[in-house]
């Protein structure tokens, strides 16, 4: 088997294979908690379906992932420009329960529009010259 594979079907249902492997669902329970038949998410594991938006996200709030990353994968998306989207990886860790990704979304999110908003001062663990300790 060569070591890059260029189908996207065939990508995407490994990376939904990934996925359920990493959140240690079998495809049985996956495909009950997506409300998907069994035999249609084998298919779309192996390559062999192109699942709608619909069942997409279906199956990425049964993986507890976001919507848009099975939408990258399956080409309905463009990837992010590039920077790095730690709120879409928060999303995706299988570690955290849905209320803990939430919440550290939320404060990232937060830094970020507080970051774009304009410079910031410095920040409290920073002493300015004029608050440094003096003899």
């Amino acid at each position: 088997m060569p070591a890059e594979r260029a189908d996207p079907l065939y990508d995407l249902g490994a990376f939904i294979r990934e996925q359920r492997n990493t959140a240690r669902l079998s495809l049985r329970r996956l495909s009950e908690l997506a409300g998907v038949s069994n035999p249609y998410l084998s298919q779309i594991e192996r390559g062999l379906r192109r699942p709608s938006a619909e069942i997409l996200q279906q199956i990425a709030r049964a993986l507890r992932i976001s919507a848009e990353t099975l939408y990258v994968q399956a080409g309905i998306l463009d990837p992010p420009d590039g920077s790095p989207d730690l709120a879409r990886a928060i999303l995706a860790d299988a570690h955290l329960s849905e209320e803990q990704k939430q919440a550290l979304v939320r404060i990232y999110l937060s830094f970020r529009r507080e970051h774009e908003s304009g410079p910031a001062g410095p920040t409290p663990a920073t002493p300015r010259p004029s608050e440094a300790p003096g003899p």
